[in-house]
């Protein structure tokens, strides 16, 4: 027996060995170019060779060793992984195409946005009318427990992939709320999720509109919201951003421009300076109703540079609690394959030059609650509605310094 264990150490030795030796005449033929070419030190690849020997040679499930791919797809991941930010990360072909498919507006799974802060997931936003928002998810719950897998530490890619599933599939998932030591036990099932970017309705001449999301259609179908409900006479607008995670950066400068006419949304400032950019609203989109903006904890990304400018510019006044903090921009880069790899590769800051990565936005008038689709219920909105009058009757001004609610 043992005789059998040496031999295969020393099979593993010998491979090693010769490996290194390859590389070794291979980097004495070329030179330095050879080396520039090399991803990695001739150490450090050797290493990996052997991590994989050891696998191939000692796990216990040979069954289950990965293939060439996965293993390949898994070191990237944790080349990635390892500049710790959430938002820069390796997707493999099927989760970029699952990705697409979600930036279209359907997907199968529980219906909420996630994010990874200081090693914890947590929910930035649920989806207005999905098995999350029924079952109580509210935003900046920390994900603790997946049916019996403790996912606090894990990528939070993987952690997507066990919330999504085949409809009409359970899960429990197991929350942690406010820092409270218990955690909230919620059993959903998954189902097709169809994102509905904006609603809208009008409310005594005051034009509501729930925007959801930054995703292709929605500067396109808020315009629409926005033309249809003056026509009907509107005259201000709330704008509802809260629970809103962002997207797309061009589609936020698309719904910017419909409130700020060819001013200044946002800057960006990277570590390459191709990068570095200004992004100004489109002229004459505009609409010139008064407006009115709500965020919330759920509010981040796009959203947060959309209130920043309308902030900004004084275009409105922004009510309700502190968004998200997320104020970094992410580039896909296509590999082979079909794969991917997001970067952060610039922090935005809104027209004053106020950067809120991390920080957030503080809206105008601070008023405490949560989104519920029921308006007497909706403090927050309630609220919003007394500020769009002051906006409307400037000789009642002082009814919106009302004491929050």
């Amino acid at each position: 027996m043992f005789k059998r264990f040496r031999d295969v150490l020393l099979g593993i030795f010998i491979g090693g060995f010769m490996v290194t030796a390859i590389i070794t005449a291979a980097a004495s033929d070329f030179g330095g170019e050879w080396a520039r070419l090399l991803p990695f030190s001739q150490h450090n690849l050797m290493t990996m060779r052997q991590v994989r020997n050891n696998l191939e040679t000692f796990f216990v499930d040979e069954e289950n060793l990965p293939d060439e791919r996965k293993l390949f797809y898994g070191s990237l991941k944790g080349m990635v992984g390892a500049v710790d930010d959430p938002y820069t990360r390796f997707v493999d072909p099927d989760q970029l195409r699952e990705e697409g498919m979600e930036m279209e507006g359907e997907y199968g799974g529980l219906g909420m946005y996630i994010g990874s802060r200081d090693g914890r997931i947590l929910v930035i936003s649920p989806i207005e009318g999905t098995p999350a928002e029924k079952a109580g998810v509210q935003p900046l719950d920390e994900i603790v427990k997946i049916d019996e897998k403790v996912v606090i530490g894990m990528d939070q890619n993987d952690v997507v992939k066990m919330l999504r599933g085949e409809p009409d599939t359970s899960v429990t998932v197991w929350m942690r709320r406010g820092g409270e030591d218990d955690l909230k036990s919620m059993d959903m099932t998954r189902e097709i999720i169809n994102i509905k970017t904006v609603r809208a309705q009008l409310m005594d001449k005051i034009a509501y509109i729930k925007l959801n999301n930054f995703h292709q259609k929605s500067a396109g179908e808020l315009k629409e919201a926005i033309t249809d409900l003056s026509a009907q006479g509107a005259e201000g607008i709330i704008l509802d951003m809260r629970n809103n995670p962002g997207g797309l950066l061009n589609i936020a400068v698309d719904v910017a421009s419909l409130f700020l006419d060819g001013d200044l949304v946002v800057s960006l400032q990277g570590r390459v300076s191709r990068y570095d950019d200004y992004l100004y609203a489109d002229m004459d989109k505009a609409t010139e109703l008064p407006l009115v903006v709500l965020i919330n904890e759920g509010s981040a990304s796009a959203s947060e540079i959309v209130a920043g400018a309308v902030q900004d510019h004084k275009r409105g006044p922004l009510v309700g609690t502190k968004s998200y903090g997320k104020g970094s921009v992410q580039s896909l880069f296509p590999l082979p394959d079909k794969a991917g790899m997001y970067i952060s590769i610039a922090r935005y800051a809104t027209p004053s030059g106020n950067i809120i990565d991390h920080k957030g936005l503080v809206p105008d008038y601070e008023v405490k609650g949560e989104y519920t689709q029921v308006t007497s219920d909706d403090v927050q909105l309630r609220k919003a509605l007394v500020v769009m009058e002051d906006l409307l009757s400037p000789e009642r001004y002082g009814a919106a310094e009302l004491v929050n609610q």
